[in-house]
């Protein structure tokens, strides 16, 4: 077996997890008319179908910017922007409408195709559009008249639901149409944040140019909220990509579980994002996607897991099931989706002191500063106990402690009950950090 092939195979058992936790799962997903020019939106639209053959139900969500913009200028027609939102005269919405639906052709036409010799073989999808929409007039904002640009007034829930039951493909657009009959153009991003809140969806993604928030040139892979908030702090929302993440953080306070902002130019980066542990992009959800928390007995499976190596390795001594089921409230974990990626445990020795033992981060996300923070942890706990001060005894990472504060001591400093359990055969180092 190649190791290509062995990687693949690898992949896609790991991918299991997720197939699982995705099944029958509501995805709202919006991208721009940006998207639907680029050259990587046929591989997209083959994700999609992927999805949707994967049990996903599927509400998808298009803007048409560029090629309204084209159509005006065809045409001859003032359609101006005024803080990134258009103010759409009666006489430019034919025009309008008409780039909003040639999009919309142009997806369900590709959802159909079922060539030979594509990935689509096989896969002819039912797509499926409509009045779903209601909207009302956007108003006059600062003494601009908005004209016929609207904002989401509702969303057809049960007829939506009604279609995604039947294994439909839903398509909404950036038009919403009004009680006494008129229509409104929108913006597709309030139309994919409306759509997803109603729907109660899982999740709701958006596709950006960008791979996802940068900080200074760093991904930032996972948010909350607050975070956001901050980070949008004197930053323009006339900006796609922090409108994306505004939407983002009301999507996440309305019990949207988790918003997703990935690229559209990345081949294969919604697969990446949806079916691999680290994904592609940025991850905004209402709890930290990683978290240290105090372990559980459930966790023991991933204790032994992460354990195991450094024990074969005798950087650990061996613990057994059955001894790490009994110390399991010792014990602290960094869990990333699910895996236990880091462990500690803080084992009090007497009223004053307590040992740090089974420090251990999974060897793929080592780089960073979860031991640091997991040790951070664990001096937090000790001090809430009233302790005072901390043990290690450790055969190979003796300077890594120092690094965090520990200092090196004789066994002797060690309380009475620990020496005399003080394993000399392995020689280990004794350190010690006041607290």
């Amino acid at each position: 077996m190649s190791k290509t092939t062995s990687e693949y195979i690898q992949w896609f058992r790991n991918s299991a997890p997720y197939i699982n936790a995705h099944r029958g799962k509501t995805f709202v997903i919006m991208f721009g008319g940006e998207a639907v020019e680029h050259k990587n939106f046929s591989s997209l639209i083959h994700d999609f179908a992927l999805l949707h053959s994967l049990g996903i139900k599927l509400v998808l969500v298009h803007g048409a910017r560029p090629q309204i913009e084209t159509n005006l200028k065809k045409f001859e027609q003032t359609s101006p922007l005024h803080n990134d939102l258009r103010v759409t005269p009666r006489e430019a919405m034919p025009y309008i409408l008409e780039a909003v639906g040639s999009i919309r052709l142009q997806i369900e036409a590709q959802l159909s195709m079922g060539l030979a010799n594509s990935p689509m073989y096989g896969s002819r999808i039912d797509a499926i559009s409509g009045n779903f929409v209601t909207a009302r007039p956007y108003g006059v904002h600062n003494g601009v008249d908005y004209q016929m640009t609207g904002e989401v007034r509702s969303i057809d829930v049960d007829a939506i639901k009604n279609n995604l039951r039947h294994n439909h493909i839903v398509i909404l657009g950036s038009t919403g149409y009004s009680t006494t009959g008129e229509v409104f153009n929108l913006r597709s991003e309030d139309v994919a944040l409306n759509a997803a809140i109603s729907l109660n969806a899982d999740k709701l993604i958006f596709l950006s140019e960008e791979d996802g928030i940068n900080d200074n040139g760093r991904l930032l892979s996972a948010l909350i909220p607050n975070e956001i908030d901050r980070f949008l702090r004197n930053k323009p929302l006339d900006q796609d990509i922090n409108y994306f993440l505004y939407c983002a953080a009301e999507a996440c306070r309305k019990n949207v579980h988790r918003t997703h902002i990935i690229s559209y130019v990345q081949d294969g980066a919604l697969l990446q994002e949806l079916f691999t542990r680290d994904g592609s992009g940025t991850l905004v959800s209402h709890d930290p996607y990683e978290e240290i928390r105090h372990a559980g007995i459930a966790d023991v499976v991933g204790l032994l897991r992460l354990l195991q190596p450094l024990e074969e390795q005798g950087i650990l001594i061996t613990r057994t099931q059955e001894r790490l089921e009994q110390e399991i409230d010792s014990y602290s974990v960094i869990e990333r989706d699910g895996m236990i990626l880091g462990c500690a445990a803080l084992h009090p020795l007497d009223n004053s002191s307590a040992e740090v033992a089974s420090v251990a981060i999974h060897p793929d996300y080592r780089n960073g500063s979860r031991g640091a923070d997991l040790l951070a942890f664990l001096e937090q706990q000790a001090r809430s106990l009233g302790l005072k001060k901390l043990f290690v005894l450790t055969t190979q990472s003796a300077h890594w402690f120092i690094e965090q504060g520990f200092v090196e001591v004789e066994s002797d400093k060690l309380p009475a009950e620990r020496r005399i359990e003080y394993n000399n055969g392995r020689n280990s180092k004794v350190l010690q950090k006041a607290l």
